[in-house]
Formats: structure tokens, sequence, C-alpha cells
């Protein structure tokens, strides 16, 4: 049974849900989180590059809920030219989307700016920005016909807080709320609502390849810490999508309690 109540369920009930980056961290977490506020009655689109881990994720999910249906595909925001392919070779069952959850973000690296390697900046920018439009631009007719739908864009703290060794990654969040904000008045007419979620720190496999796989030091982040985890954003996503239609929750600034910017954070010795 839902912890949010029969309202919440009704609100979301039947949906067909996209979400990038759905193989781990805040993508899964969101998934199990919005199937279980819909009692199991949602349509799921988990789309990610570890198309083995979307498939545990769907037999799990299926285990628990018989009315559940999950689609687990393939996905590489990076590769932004492949979209509209992506989006067009939906399975009729899945392709009149609902909601847009755009999780999908990376950051590479902590190198300041001189030492930053361009390949760095290509796949920052090619999985938080040009991925994440093309994916929005695919997904906005769609809305635009049936005049309904949901964009959510996971953005940052580093979007708003720009710290020493972010540059990249802080300039692509930045972009993201721009273009969220841009998205959000121009669709003003329509029943399409615009929703953005900007996290301070919560520990998934995140940091882990802002360290290039050093598991150490991206643990080394969280010392002294009790950071959030990715259950936590999933609860908010799906507070935001579970409100009537006319309740935006335009924006979301989430920290632990501990932290209140990007640099200050107060640490346990």
């Amino acid at each position: 049974m839902s912890t949010y109540g029969p309202k919440a369920a009704e609100r979301i009930a039947g949906k067909t849900v996209l979400i990038t980056g759905a193989s781990a961290g805040i993508g899964k977490a969101t998934a199990l989180e919005l199937v279980g506020a819909a009692n199991g009655n949602l349509k799921l689109i988990l789309a990610a590059r570890r198309v083995d881990r979307l498939e545990e994720l769907k037999k799990h999910i299926e285990s628990e809920y018989s009315n559940a249906k999950v689609l687990a595909v393939e996905l590489d925001v990076s590769k932004h030219d492949t979209i509209p392919g992506f989006v067009s070779s939906l399975p009729a069952e899945f392709a009149d989307v609902d909601v847009l959850i755009n999780n999908a973000g990376m950051v590479h690296g902590v190198e300041r700016v001189g030492d930053i390697k361009s390949s760095d900046v290509d796949v920052m920018f090619n999985t938080n920005v040009l991925g994440m439009i093309a994916l929005t631009q695919a997904i906005i007719p769609i809305f635009k016909k049936k005049n309904s739908g949901d964009v959510v864009n996971l953005g940052s703290i580093a979007g708003r807080d720009p710290y020493p060794g972010g540059a990249i990654y802080c300039a692509t969040k930045a972009a993201l709320r721009s273009f969220s904000h841009s998205l959000r008045k121009e669709v003003i007419d329509t029943r399409i609502r615009v929703i953005e979620v900007d996290p301070g720190a919560v520990e998934t496999e995140f940091s882990i390849v802002r360290y290039r796989g050093d598991k150490g030091k991206a643990d080394a982040v969280y010392q002294g810490t009790e950071p959030l985890v990715a259950e936590d954003i999933a609860e908010i996503i799906t507070f935001a999508l579970t409100r009537r239609q006319n309740f935006v929750v335009a924006e979301t600034l989430v920290f632990p309690s501990h932290q209140a910017s990007a640099s200050h954070i107060y640490r346990k010795l």
C-alpha cells in the first residue's frame, strides 16, 4: 500500500514514466518510489547504459507488483543524436509518455581550469546538457499534443553555488537550471509542469565517478557527515509528481541538516 495516500495514487495511476539513468542511485530509487506510490499501477520506461542492471530492477518491480508494466531499454544520453530515434522506436504501449525524469548526469574529475581534459568537458556537457535537452525536445511534442505532462530535471546545488574544482560540472547544472526556467515560461499556457530538484550532498555512485573510481577519495567527501541518500530525493520527486495538476513544485533545494551551501558543511571530527 502506498504511503502517499489514495489521492496521490490516483493522480499517478496508469501513467507512463520515462526515467534516464535508472540503473542506480536516484534514478533507481525514483522508479521504486513511484511504483510504490501508484500501488503498481504504472508504466515505467527504465533507460540507462547498463542494461543488465535495468533488467534486474525490472524483474524486482514485476515480482513486487504484478500490475506494473516495465520496459528496460539501453540509452546513453551523451550520444544525443540517437535520442530522436530512441523516442520514435518506443513500443506503442509505452509511446504516450506522461512523465519525463531527466536524471542521467555525471561529473568527471576535480581538476581546475587550465588542467581540465577536453574529453571531460565533452562528456559532462553531452550528458548533463545536450542529452537532457535533446530528450526533452523529443518528448515535449507528446505533452503538447495532449496538453499535459511533467518534466522533472535533476539539477544540483552546483548550478546555484559554483565551487573550485567544479567549473564544468557547475556550468552544466547552471545550464540545466536556465533551460528549466525558460521551458517553464514557454509552456505557461499549457498543463505541462516543469519541476527542478537541486540536491546538495547525496551519497551515491556519483562521487566514485567524480574521482575516477577511487572509492577512498569518494568516501572522504562524506567523512564526518550524514549525507542524504537516493531515496530522499526519490521521495521529493514522487511528492511533486503526485500533487494535483495545478500545483507545481517548481524548484526544490535540499540539503542534509549539516549543509548550508555547496562549500558550507559541518563535519564532526
